[in-house]
């Protein structure tokens, strides 16, 4: 066959494929009868009558056909899809065994080919191979995919699957690990527990996602360990003090409290529900780099209290520092904050039974004194499920990472963004 036939084969299969995405079925199988009467032997054809001859049951034919096709152009994967499904039919495991692999070879993403593979496993006991193959065809499917109505009893089974193999794991290495637990027993393995969680897919792998600036090569910590900050001993102690003073400002009402969500109408996104709402307050006691000095007067102890902050400064935009309150049975939605070169304080003031915060795969209840730090950029939440407001003083440091070069560097590089973009660009608020 001359190139300009293949071509013209070519032409009508896919002028058939067009026809029949638009309804035109009879005008999709003239085509095809056409091409299969011009070239009987173009593998095109080859694998056409074969499709046929599996959706007549003749699964013998149909493997003979494909293997001449295949024998023309191996490089064709709508080939070996076909044998696949004969030599499975025709329960000629080996044979299909090594058909998959031809085919994944030509085409590694292939979902029929990953779910047929582990299915494959399974018929021949290897559920841990099968599980593998499972795992790998789930891996594929891209966020959003609406599986048709027959392929979403195969997922779920894939699903289950691999679920009941990641428990097997857990079992297993769980054995393993005993005599050793034993062993370390007292020391930290914090870091450990998060690597074994991951490894069985119970914990899920975060990375920062800032919304501003986004600083290489610092670690990816979702909560900090407290002993790395040991001035917050100071802040901690006064807690009682920051409390009391809170509780007054609260006395006014909550016209006192801004809004901590603050968009023109439309442009809130996922904060909609919080925009110029005050179910989310703040009190700013510093803001975008200044103090606000009617607030800190009325605060004169919490003020006292944050002169051990070893604050982000960055004119115009950080320190910055509040009182946040969230209102009874609301829930502020999963966010990123804009620079990982910061890091955020929060220490709980009024915390009703009913109120959680998760920063990435790690999930902890706010105790009141008991300040902790954390990398917002890391995607994190909060709720209130009580019936009462929480509270909580919220502040920014530099992460310790950085140098003092570094943290130069970076002070200047976000006001020379600011001055380009001009004041209407401002990185916002992400307290």
């Amino acid at each position: 066959m001359t190139t300009e036939e293949d071509w013209r084969i070519r032409q009508m299969f896919d002028a058939a494929r067009q026809a029949l995405a638009s309804g035109r079925e009879e005008a999709a199988e003239q085509l095809l009868r056409r091409a299969e009467a011009e070239a009987p032997g173009h593998p095109l054809v080859l694998n056409q009558i074969a499709a046929r001859m599996l959706r007549a049951g003749n699964l013998t034919g149909a493997k003979s056909v494909l293997e001449q096709a295949i024998g023309i152009d191996p490089a064709m994967p709508g080939l070996w899809i076909n044998l696949t499904a004969a030599l499975r039919g025709l329960r000629l495991a080996d044979e299909e065994m090594v058909a998959l692999d031809r085919l994944l070879a030509l085409d590694p993403y292939n979902l029929r080919a990953l779910l047929q593979k582990a299915s494959l496993h399974e018929i021949r006991g290897n559920l841990r191979a099968a599980a593998g193959n499972f795992r790998t065809a789930l891996r594929v499917i891209p966020e959003g995919f609406e599986p048709p109505p027959e392929l979403r009893a195969v997922l779920k089974h894939a699903q289950d699957a691999v679920a009941a193999n990641d428990r097997a794991l857990e079992v297993f290495v769980e054995g393993k690990l005993g005599d050793l637990r034993a062993r370390h027993a007292g020391e930290r393995l914090d870091r450990f527990e998060g690597c074994l969680a991951t490894l069985l897919r119970k914990r899920r792998i975060y990375s920062p996602q800032p919304t501003f600036m986004y600083f290489p090569r610092l670690a990816p910590i979702e909560f900090y360990d407290r002993s790395d900050f040991p001035w917050l001993d100071s802040i901690e102690a006064a807690t009682d003090d920051i409390r009391e003073e809170l509780l007054n400002v609260l006395s006014d009402g909550p016209e006192t409290l801004t809004p901590y969500v603050s968009h023109p109408e439309g442009m809130a996104g996922r904060f909609r529900e919080l925009n110029n709402s005050r179910r989310w307050g703040v009190y700013y006691l510093w803001r975008e780099g200044v103090p606000d000095e009617g607030n800190l007067a009325r605060c004169p102890r919490t003020a006292a209290a944050l002169e051990a902050w070893p604050r982000c400064d960055v004119p115009g935009y950080s320190p910055s520092a509040v009182f946040s309150i969230l209102d009874a049975k609301t829930r502020i939605p999963a966010h990123t904050g804009v620079s990982n070169t910061r890091l955020l304080v929060h220490l709980p003031l009024i915390v009703p039974p009913g109120c959680g915060f998760r920063v990435g795969a790690e999930q902890r209840e706010w105790v009141p004194g008991k300040a902790f730090v954390f990398d917002d950029t890391m995607e994190h939440e909060a709720w209130n499920d009580s019936d009462v407001p929480r509270a909580v003083m919220i502040f920014d440091i530099w992460n310790p990472s950085l140098s003092a070069a570094e943290r130069d560097m970076v002070r200047m590089l976000t006001i020379a963004v600011g001055e380009y973009y001009g004041t209407e660009s401002r990185r916002g608020d992400s307290l």
